[in-house]
This record gives C-alpha cells, structure tokens and sequence, in this order.
C-alpha cells in the first residue's frame, strides 16, 4: 500500500504567507499575515512534510514575479516536491515555474475556463507535473457544484462529472478543496472526497477543513484521500507535520517517518 501524503499549503500574497476563513478575500480585510514563505517552507521540510504547495493569491503582475523569486528561493532550500498554483493561465506560466523549480502546476479556473489546458500541459510536461484544483461546494443534498475564480464564480458543474474530465484530458492528480470546511477546521467533507477518490484512477488530495489530527485519519481512511493537506494547523503551530505523521501511523495508515 502507498505512503500517504501529509501536505502543508502556503497561500501566497505578495510575497507573504496568508491565512483566511472560508476563502477570505484580501481586499476584505479577511486575511492574516503568517510569515516569509520559504522560511516556512524549510521549517517544514524539516518537519518530514512529503510535498509543499504555494497558492499564489496575488492578481498582479508583480506578485506573479515574487512567486517566481519565491519558488526558486524555496526550490534552493528544501527537498521535497514543490507544487505552485495561482494566476497560470497558459502553457508558458507552467514553464516559468516548472523553470523555476516546482514539480507540478495546479490549475482551477484556468482549467474550467479553457478544459484543452489540461491537455495541452500534459502533452508537453507529462500527467504527472498538471495537478487539476477542485473547490466544490454542497449546493442540494447529495450534490456538489464546483466553483471558479476563488469559490466566487458557480459554474453549474457537478464536482464528480469535472473530476473524472479533468483526469481523461490529462490531469495526473487532483486537489479537492471543500469551500464549506475552508478554515473552519470542523473536518473534511468526507462524503464528495470518498465519491471523487472512487471514480478517479488518480491521487486525490483532500483539502479544507483540518483542525484535529483525527480529521486528517478520517478523510485518508474513510474520505479514500491519497494527501491530506493543510494551512492554519501547521502555520499557528497546532500540530507539527511529525505529529500529524505518528497520529496517522498510530490509525494503521502508512507514512512515511
């Protein structure tokens, strides 16, 4: 049986590591200021974190050219895959952060808006390097739409029918994101991650809602997640990466340690 993977998630604003609740906006007012991304970044690698991923949340050129110092800076300091998403919108961004030292690109919106990207990246980077980023909300019992341009825009698709597409165009792994557990800390949506992990011949990542080291237990076993990943537990030190790995191993799931 493979390792499961436990992944801290660094949302990036200018240059600085953000926390919000619920998809908190930055113009808001609904952020909080964590620290310098790559000095979390290490501080994780040497936790035994099996991936790092960044979220790039800043819409503006500069911040685009801060992500890229950022990504190098990191790439430079840890040893664990990089994944980096936000903003990639096109063939060439993938390369530009792949250049700069990511493993793998994630795309949401861009995805939803031109579906032929998945492809396109895939075709040229390989399955592996395109990881393809769900944030889904309940809409109707027994129903999960996905929604783009940050959990703002509805877009009318049922989460399970964009998985299964976004793996046949191409998509190596995906990252479900429930935009009602976001921040909440009250637990992953076990139900729409275990539907999706079934139906997916690829990892799924579970995101959204960790606050107890037997959420992440309970949506790697019952959730069938590949990943756990996870933003406030790790920033405000609740838990270490290390403590989330020997609570895992003490469930009977295989970490890495």
């Amino acid at each position: 049986m493979l390792a499961k993977r436990v992944i801290p998630c660094l949302d990036v604003h200018d240059g600085h590591v953000t926390r919000g609740v619920q998809f908190g906006r930055a113009e808001a007012g609904g952020l909080r200021n964590v620290g310098d991304p790559v000095e979390l970044a290490v501080r994780y690698n040497e936790q035994g974190a099996d991936e790092m991923v960044f979220f790039d949340i800043t819409a503006s050129a500069q911040g685009r050219a801060s992500m890229v110092g950022v990504i190098e800076r990191a790439a430079d300091q840890c040893f664990m895959p990089l994944t980096v998403g936000g903003g990639i919108r096109t063939v060439e961004d993938m390369q530009t952060m792949l250049r700069a030292g990511a493993d793998k690109v994630s795309i949401n919106s861009s995805a939803l808006a031109t579906p032929d990207l998945i492809r396109q990246g895939a075709e040229k980077f390989g399955s592996q390097c395109i990881v393809v980023s769900i944030d889904c909300k309940k809409v109707a019992p027994d129903k999960w739409e996905v929604f783009a341009k940050g959990g703002r825009q509805p877009t009318g698709l049922d989460a399970v029918d964009w998985a299964k597409k976004a793996v046949e165009l191409g998509a190596g792994e995906l990252v479900l994101n429930s935009i009602d557990a976001d921040g909440t800390k009250a637990g992953f949506d076990l139900v729409i991650t275990r539907r999706i992990s079934e139906q997916v011949g690829v990892p799924v990542v579970a995101s959204g809602g960790a606050g107890t080291l037997d959420h992440m237990a309970d949506v790697l076993i019952e959730g069938q997640a590949d990943a756990v990943l996870a933003a406030s537990i790790f920033h405000f030190g609740t838990y270490t990466v290390l403590q989330v790995k020997e609570h895992l191993a003490k469930r009977g799931i295989p970490v890495r340690l």
